[in-house]
């Protein structure tokens, strides 16, 4: 369902898909299949929607098990909410995976467009078949759509969502894994950096985030700085060379 959340850089969650699969490093510690076993744990509401969606692995880490299911009672909780809010689509999930039908993916964009009071934010690892299906999707000025960013082997993403017709794009470079030198920020509206956090986060370091500010602060890009992360991430906080960085995009709000 559509719910607050903890998540900085927006103001709640609507996941009318829950289940994923691992497509790269960043996958690792996943904290959304963390979060779907303790949701099928719990045992009523939510726990049908993510049964089987996530299990363990050999090392005991969560892992999302490729199981998707469409979670047909969710798709029209915007239309209920009448206050504009900034809506994280799919943060359990990621609407263009390959399991997710056309069609499927088609009437989420229909709530979206319906549903001009609210932004949504929809963040994919797989913009090959966002940029494959844009023709087809509306592209109203309340969708954004962004890409994950760990490390430079993936600026391939960068390259594929420059082509998609939405007004924001944006790029979520978190968990944060190495530096991104000489970023494509053509076209791009908005980044967020972010370390990882959780059992077994893998550090970042400083300097990574130093030089993506300074990349965006050359190109005029809002930059928002999401936390450092690591096991404890309110202990070691969201400050960067001395402040909080909480740049948006000035448009869609």
């Amino acid at each position: 369902m559509a719910q607050g959340t903890s998540i900085e850089w927006t103001q709640a969650t609507w996941n009318p898909v829950a289940g994923c699969s691992p497509v790269s490093p960043g996958c690792l510690n996943c904290y959304a299949a963390r979060m779907a076993l303790r949701l099928e744990k719990m045992g009523r509401g939510t726990a049908t929607k993510y049964h089987g969606t996530a299990s363990r692995a050999r090392d005991g880490r969560p892992v999302f098990t490729g199981k998707i299911h469409l979670d047909e009672k969710s798709l029209d909780l915007p239309r209920t909410w009448r206050l504009g809010r900034v809506i994280f689509v799919n943060s359990m999930s990621d609407l263009f995976h390959e399991d997710v039908p056309e069609s499927y993916i088609k009437r989420v964009f229909q709530v979206m467009e319906e549903c001009p009071q609210h932004t949504f934010q929809v963040l994919t690892k797989r913009p090959e078949k966002a940029w494959l299906l844009s023709p087809k999707l509306a592209w109203p000025n309340n969708v954004w759509m962004g890409t994950s960013v760990e490390s430079s082997g993936y600026y391939d993403r960068i390259r594929v969502l420059q082509r998609i017709p939405a007004r924001v794009r944006f790029l979520s470079c978190e968990p944060l894994l190495g530096p991104l030198k000489r970023m494509p920020l053509k076209g791009i509206n908005w980044v967020i950096v972010g370390g990882e956090s959780g059992p077994g986060a893998r550090p970042m370091q400083g300097s990574w985030a130093l030089e993506i500010k300074q990349q965006c602060e050359a190109k005029e890009v809002p930059f928002f700085f999401k936390q450092w992360g690591g096991v404890q991430k309110k202990k070691a906080g969201r400050q960067l060379d001395g402040q909080t960085w909480d740049e948006m995009p000035a448009v869609g709000m």
